[in-house]
């Protein structure tokens, strides 16, 4: 029996089918998660959030260490600067961050309100999230492997881009 694929970009698709594949997956994949992060969010108690606040909301949080913008913008692969920026003042607004200055650099950190939600949204993830995972027997080494493809296959976009630029 063949194999039937979905290939969204058919015009693209001559010799990389695969690819156009995976970029399909991957756009739904996207789309999906999105909506995920600010369902959860709405449900942890905060529906004015864009899933970049999310993101960055909770890398702040992570290990209750100060980030700077750099810090941020790096873990989460996030060339704009400006963008992140801006999510910190609209977290630092509803009072779920607080900067710091120290020397020349400005470090965030979550308040006790910031934390809290993350800790919420934690707590709905565990039950609407982890435990269809476990249903459906996804396990955590499958998870771990498409991880690191999804990583890898990051870098491998990143290298294309800046040679797209130089064009």
């Amino acid at each position: 029996m063949a194999k039937t694929s979905i290939v969204s970009s058919s015009h693209l698709s001559e010799n990389a089918s695969e690819l156009s594949e995976f970029e399909y997956a991957l756009t739904m994949a996207q789309n999906a998660f999105s909506r995920w992060l600010i369902h959860c969010m709405a449900a942890a108690g905060n529906k004015e959030l864009s899933p970049i606040d999310i993101l960055i909301l909770h890398n702040v949080h992570h290990r209750q260490r100060p980030k700077r913008i750099a810090d941020i913008c790096f873990v989460l692969n996030i060339d704009d600067t400006h963008t992140v920026s801006y999510s910190l003042r609209k977290l630092g607004k509803f009072g779920l961050i607080e900067s710091q200055k120290i020397g020349k650099e400005t470090f965030y950190h979550c308040t006790e309100t910031g934390a809290g939600l993350c800790l919420n949204y934690r707590d709905i993830r565990q039950d609407c999230l982890l435990d269809s995972l476990s249903t459906l027997g996804v396990n955590r080494e499958e998870l771990g492997k498409m991880a690191q493809l999804l990583r890898t296959m990051s870098g491998v976009y990143d290298q294309a881009a800046r040679a797209a630029a130089s064009f």
